[in-house]
């Protein structure tokens, strides 16, 4: 690759970097706002969770659509452009909401607009970087990641002066702003070289996933995302709740999980390149669930915090591992795979949360437990998948 070659690939990186930033502000925002919400509208933890199902449903609605159109279309600069002004637009209307299911449905909205950005970019990222699935997903992945701390540390303290309406209005001048610089680099997107996906395509993918071994990654993809999401959606309101933390003090915590899944992204992508995927993950999940179950003991809420900072970094940080063997097992069609995985991380995984919340309405920590029991299926599917499918690439064992 010439210099010029990689000093575009660079570029590129970090625009999507901060793109995928400012199209997932807001949606750092929502876990923290939660417990304003829930007061508001004098909700129980099950209805929050339920808000939160239904806004990551949405979602997920979006994912599998904007991965086949990315694989149809080849200027994907001018979809990506769309996203920022979808999401910013959706969310101002999100915080004007006048109950419960008007603010469910237009999360839902504005997260289909997110949801339509991350097909399309890692789709792009992935067949710039061929032979590093695994760092092209890490890196584009800490741009989400870092809004998912530096949004949760901005809004716990806007809290305190501004009431969670504002806040949201004012945390979807991310993608707007962006959506402006955008319109100078979104011409700057290398367009799609690959032929259009066809129905023949689309039929070898609904094969492979269809296959005794596509089920079972499936399954421990789905409930995988099921965990983080349990643990994501309760644990502010738990610190709040339970562990006497004020809506700052719980930005904080909140963002130190996400800062450890931040950093550890793109070096266990990179890893996971190297030394294997299911490896990476297993360890990583074991981790994981150690840490969550840890949080579930009657101990001191700074250790229950520091657990569970543990247990969410940890799993944050596989995020990039589990896609790139999303990837490797299908073996094409990255941004239609990347939509469908998308999919089931937003759509199944978002039942956790809503199993979450009516777990949390008997006793908030037991949550944490059934996040425990999530993971330990996941790792036990993950270890299922059959081991004899040739994946495109040598690592994905």
């Amino acid at each position: 690759m010439s210099n010029s070659s990689k000093k575009n690939l660079k570029t590129l990186q970090f625009t999507f970097l901060f793109g995928h930033m400012a199209n997932d502000w807001c949606f750092g925002a929502i876990f923290i706002l939660l417990p304003a919400i829930g007061l508001t509208f004098g909700l129980r933890p099950s209805q929050l969770g339920l808000l939160v199902t239904i806004y990551a449903f949405g979602s997920a609605l979006a994912y599998l659509p904007a991965g086949i159109i990315a694989d149809r279309f080849q200027n994907q600069g001018r979809l990506l452009l769309l996203t920022f002004w979808w999401v910013g637009i959706g969310y101002i209307a999100a915080s004007r909401a006048p109950g419960f299911l008007s603010l469910a449905l237009l999360l839902a909205f504005a997260g289909m607009g997110d949801a339509t950005w991350h097909p399309i970019a890692t789709g792009v990222l992935t067949r710039q970087m061929p032979g590093r699935r695994g760092q092209a997903l890490g890196i584009h992945a800490i741009g989400g990641t870092l809004a998912t701390v530096l949004s949760p540390l901005l809004v716990g303290f806007l809290l305190a002066v501004l009431s969670w309406r504002d806040v949201m209005m004012v945390s979807a001048a991310a993608p707007l702003l962006m959506g402006l610089v955008f319109i100078r680099y979104h011409r700057a997107v290398p367009r799609s070289t690959s032929k259009r996906i066809t129905r023949s395509d689309l039929g070898n993918l609904k094969k492979t996933w269809s296959s005794s071994s596509g089920l079972t990654l499936i399954a421990g993809i789905s409930t995988y995302n099921m965990a983080v999401m349990a643990l994501i959606t309760i644990m502010p309101l738990f610190l709040q709740r339970s562990g006497g933390f004020t809506p700052g003090q719980t930005g904080i915590v909140f963002a130190s999980a996400m800062l450890i899944g931040a950093i550890g992204q793109p070096w266990v992508g990179r890893f996971s390149d190297a030394k294997g995927r299911r490896g990476v993950f297993i360890v990583g999940s074991v981790i994981g669930v150690s840490a969550a179950m840890f949080a579930a003991l009657p101990l001191a809420p700074v250790w229950i915090s520091i657990s569970l900072v543990l247990s969410v970094g940890i799993l944050v940080a596989i995020r990039s591992g589990v896609l790139a063997l999303a990837v490797d097992f299908a073996g094409q069609r990255e941004a239609t795979t990347l939509g469908f995985v998308f999919a089931l991380m937003d759509g199944v995984g978002a039942f956790g949360a809503m199993l979450a919340g009516i777990v949390g309405d008997f006793q908030l920590h037991y949550a944490f437990l059934l996040a425990a029991g999530f993971s330990i299926i996941s790792i036990a599917a993950i270890f299922a998948v059959d081991r004899t499918r040739r994946p495109a690439s040598p690592h994905q064992s």
